[in-house]
């Protein structure tokens, strides 16, 4: 089968689960449903979304090999609990494995974005531990048995992910169970985002532990680091902190995941309806912000004249006395990012 007939075959298996699943009518667009319970994981992205926005990047991974350097600053400003926001990718997981909220929400202006969260989503769902997660996210073949793998290092994964091939007879099913996973969660999808869903996927098995942030239109940049150093990365102290370094903080989040406590939503930070609709469903709930990791977004925003906005949207959210901005910085050392963490009241104040 080709490669295109491939991809049509997978997004309509899963077209056609998503309409005896949700109902007829629903897979129409990526426009907000009306039969979802507000209070479902679906109705959470439809009631906290805003449109979307263009952004030049593919961002199925981080460009910032900086991003752990923060955890023992976090650890020493007590930053634990509470509700998480993030923006991005994976590297999400990193910060709320050590943080450690009740629940987390991933605002991004690209749709995309909410896209590969939910492909993420679905491998933590089928995945019982992280050398299974990151064998099905790679399209590699799962070691066996499992338990002899609760306890191996990150290296020891990256090494068996480096050596195995892509097991290309079980490419295919696995591709088609995981879009199955993914319209079971009810969010309204397209035959384009499935498609969408599909590419991001096929992104991480051609290219492995290699994968690297790409810009369209332009090559990698040299400093931008792969996956493989992503996941090998330290703290400042020199300890392994992604969420797949240890099997405790793969489970934590995947128990959020579980519970529909990470939502993905599209939102721009500057915007006027998302972060301004998660404030008030932290305030709801009786939640109060810990952590927001913009990235090196706020740069952005300066850029566009909307910083100003994304303050004000800030300072409505209901935090802890203790919340802290976690944000990059890029252009310091060779075009490299420098990553540091800011108390939200000075953020606010200034």
């Amino acid at each position: 089968m080709s490669l295109r007939r491939g991809v049509i075959a997978i997004v309509t298996a899963a077209m056609l689960a998503l309409s005896s699943h949700a109902g007829p009518g629903t897979a129409q667009g990526p426009g907000p449903r009306t039969d979802q319970a507000p209070e479902s994981f679906a109705g959470q992205i439809a009631a906290l979304s805003e449109p979307g926005g263009y952004f030049d990047t593919d961002n199925l991974i981080s460009n910032e090999r900086s991003y752990l350097q923060v955890i023992p600053d976090l650890q020493r400003a007590g930053v634990r609990g509470g509700a998480y926001i993030g923006v991005g990718p994976d590297q999400n997981f990193s910060y709320i494995a050590h943080i450690r909220p009740a629940i987390a929400f991933i605002v991004d202006i690209r749709r995309d974005n909410l896209l590969l969260h939910l492909l993420f989503k679905a491998i933590f769902a089928e995945a019982r531990t992280r050398v299974e997660y990151l064998a099905l996210l790679l399209g590699r073949p799962v070691p066996r048995p499992l338990d002899g793998w609760r306890e191996a290092g990150i290296h020891r994964l990256v090494e068996y992910m480096d050596r195995v091939p892509v097991e290309r007879q079980s490419v295919d099913p696995l591709r088609l169970r995981l879009a199955g996973l993914v319209t079971r969660f009810g969010v309204a999808l397209s035959a384009d985002d499935l498609a969408t869903i599909d590419r991001f996927h096929r992104r991480f098995i051609e290219a492995g532990l290699g994968l690297r942030f790409q810009s369209t239109g332009r090559p990698p940049q040299s400093h931008y680091p792969t996956y493989r150093e992503l996941l090998l990365e330290t703290d400042a102290s020199g300890e392994p902190r992604s969420f797949l370094a240890t099997e405790e903080s793969f489970q934590f989040v995947k128990s959020l995941h579980a519970r529909d406590r990470i939502v993905p939503v599209v939102g721009d930070l500057g915007g006027p309806k998302a972060l301004a609709a998660v404030g008030r469903l932290l305030t709801e709930r009786g939640e109060r912000l810990s952590a927001f990791y913009t990235s090196n977004v706020e740069f952005y925003l300066e850029r566009g004249g909307s910083y100003g906005r994304f303050v004000n949207n800030l300072s409505s959210i209901p935090r802890t006395p203790r919340a802290v901005v976690i944000r990059s910085v890029f252009g310091r050392f060779g075009g490299g990012s420098e990553s540091m963490i800011q108390p939200v009241e000075e953020v606010v104040g200034r």
